[in-house]
């Protein structure tokens, strides 16, 4: 069973997300949600014991972390712990610098505007 978390700050982003992931396969995937970088690293240091194999996370979400952009704070966080090692990080945003951001920490990204316009089969490259 794969474990997945999803991390923005707008409702109808995380239901997309999930919508198109639980396309693949339901069954075989456990999804839990967060809807801001505090709430995404409560539960990630709650699942230490079981950590998620993907994490899509949104870059612009509160603003408690400038100059630093709550997503980018969260991915250092995640970085911090060795269980997270095996984890694929996503970066889903439409920040212009995502690609910038993906790059400095090692992490995959998939600019908001691309994944509004696809399907599930986006999601499928990540998952697998």
């Amino acid at each position: 069973m794969k474990r997945i978390l999803i991390v923005d700050d707008i409702p109808g982003w995380v239901r997309f997300h999930q919508n198109n992931i639980e396309y693949l396969n339901s069954t075989e995937l456990e999804i839990d949600v967060a809807y801001c970088a505090k709430e995404a690293l409560a539960k990630i240091e709650s699942s230490i014991d079981a950590p998620y194999d993907v994490i899509f996370t949104d870059l612009q979400m509160e603003s408690d972390f400038l100059p630093k952009m709550a997503g980018e704070w969260l991915i250092e966080q995640i970085k911090m712990f060795k269980e997270f090692n095996n984890s694929k990080i996503i970066i889903v945003s439409a920040s212009p610098i995502i690609k910038e951001i993906a790059e400095r920490y090692k992490v995959l990204y998939l600019p908001k505007v691309y994944a509004k316009n696809s399907d599930s089969e986006v999601y499928k490259q990540f998952i697998v």
